[in-house]
C-alpha cells in the first residue's frame, strides 16, 4: 500500500485495521485530494435518491467518513442525522462540519453500539465496495431500522456481482419490500483515469 493515500489504497484495504490505519491518515485531505479531485459525486446520488424514494429522518449514515453524505442529506433537509464509521479521524472532520446530531466509531462488521428499530432510515455510500463492506453486513443495517423505514445505500456495481449481493437480497425477501437498483456514475462526466466510468448500484428498499 503506497504511502500516500488514494483510491488504489482503499480498493486494496483487506481488513477494518487497514479501513482505519489508511483513513487515519487520509481523513484531513480526503475531501480535496479524493472527493473534489476527482469529481466524487456518489453521495449526492444516494441522498438526491433517498429523498425521491421518500424517505425521512432520523437518518444513520452508515461509513460517514467526513460527512459528505449528510451534507447532501442536509441539503435536502433531511434531519436528524446521525453518523458512524469505522475512522475516528474521518468522523472529528465531519464533526467540524456541524452536520450531525451525533457521532461515533462503529464497524458494521462487528455490529453497531444502537438499539433495534432506533432509526426512521439509513444512508451509505462508498461503503459497501471493493476492500470494505460485504453483502453480511446488511443484516446489521436491518437492524437498526424501525419497521417502515427507508434504507438507501450504494454499492460498487462489481463489488455486487463478485460478492453476492444478489443472493443476499433473495434471502432477505420476506423482510423487505420495493427494492430498487438504480445504476450511477461515482464521478463527473469530466473525471478522468483508470475509475473515471466505474459505477455504483444504489439499492433503496422499505424493512417490513
Amino acid at each position: 500500500m503506497s504511502d500516500d493515500p488514494d483510491l488504489n489504497a482503499a480498493y486494496a484495504l483487506q481488513t477494518p485495521e487497514d479501513s482505519r490505519q489508511l483513513y487515519a491518515r487520509w481523513a484531513n485531505t480526503y475531501d480535496t485530494t479524493f472527493a473534489s479531485a476527482n469529481g466524487y459525486v456518489l453521495h449526492m446520488q444516494v441522498a438526491s435518491l433517498f429523498v425521491k424514494h421518500g424517505g425521512k429522518g432520523s437518518v444513520l449514515d452508515v461509513g460517514a467518513g467526513t460527512g459528505l453524505c449528510g451534507a447532501a442529506l442536509t441539503a435536502h433537509d433531511i434531519k436528524p442525522v446521525d453518523a458512524t464509521d469505522i475512522s475516528p479521524e474521518m468522523l472529528e472532520v465531519a464533526r467540524a462540519k456541524g452536520i450531525y446530531r451525533k457521532l461515533f466509531t462503529g464497524d458494521i462488521l462487528r455490529g453497531l453500539d444502537v438499539k433495534d428499530g432506533t432509526y426512521a432510515g439509513v444512508t451509505s455510500s462508498g461503503t459497501f465496495t471493493t476492500g470494505h463492506v460485504g453483502p453480511d453486513a446488511l443484516d446489521e443495517v436491518m437492524r437498526v431500522v424501525r419497521t417502515g423505514g427507508r434504507i438507501t445505500l450504494s454499492i460498487n456495481a462489481q463489488h455486487f456481482s463478485a460478492q453476492g449481493f444478489a443472493a443476499k437480497f433473495a434471502s432477505l425477501e420476506r423482510d423487505i419490500h420495493g427494492l430498487t437498483l438504480t445504476d450511477v456514475p461515482i464521478y463527473s462526466p469530466e473525471t478522468t483515469g483508470d475509475h473515471a466510468k466505474d459505477l455504483a448500484r444504489v439499492a433503496s428498499w422499505i424493512k417490513r
